[in-house]
Order: C-alpha cells, then structure tokens, then sequence
C-alpha cells in the first residue's frame, strides 16, 4: 500500500499562486493514473484534476481548468498541483491519491495540506 504526503499549502490571497506536492511511497506510484481531489468545509470532497501513469494525458474539472496544472515526476514519485489565479472557491483540503474511471480513489488517504484562499 502507498503512503501518500502532501505537502506546499497556506494561506495566498485571491488570485495568487501556489504549488502543492505529493510524494509516495511505495513501487507502484509510477503504473498509477494519479489525481489531486479536494474537501472544502460541509462539503463532500471532489476529483479536481488527474494526470495519466506516464503523464501523457491530464484531466480537470471545469471549475479549475485553465488555472491549475497537475505534472508529475516518476523519477521522484511525486506529482505536483500547480495552482494559478487561485479563487475563495479553491480553499479546501487537498489530497493526491491514485484513481480509476472518472475519479475513484484506489488508496487509503494522506493527511491533505490546507489551502486557504483570503479576500
């Protein structure tokens, strides 16, 4: 089983920028699609972006797309969340994980790192 450790969150003001982190452990990280989700407050926690085993293809909800890029290392086992013109919206928990189909997680979860998006 992977561990997964997020890490590159804080406190940015609307429309700054920030790069999140996720390094894991493990032999497996590099045959695995990987995503970034996130849990913001009363809220279920959501699929925002994905990117292919070998990086080839991404993917990203609408409400991110154009702002965030998600790129990876295999090298590093890391895969990394870009995240520009951040909005109030983007504060939440953020967590990697690996994925399947349209978003389900396949392993157990991180400790997230928290972003947090001030006026």
């Amino acid at each position: 089983q992977e561990q997964l450790v997020e890490s590159g969150g804080g406190l940015v003001q609307a429309g700054g920028s920030l790069r999140l982190s996720c390094a894991a452990s493990g032999r497996t990280f590099s045959n695995a699609n990987m995503g970034w989700f996130r849990q913001a407050p009363g809220k279920e926690r959501e699929f925002v972006a994905g990117i292919s085993w070998r990086g080839a293809l991404t993917y990203y909800v609408d409400s991110v797309k154009g702002r965030f890029t998600i790129s990876r290392d295999n090298a590093k086992n890391t895969v990394y969340l870009q995240m520009t013109s951040l909005k109030l919206e983007d504060t939440a928990v953020y967590y990697c994980n690996a994925y399947y189909g349209s978003g389900r997680s396949l392993w157990g979860w991180g400790q997230g790192t928290q972003v947090t998006v001030s006026s």
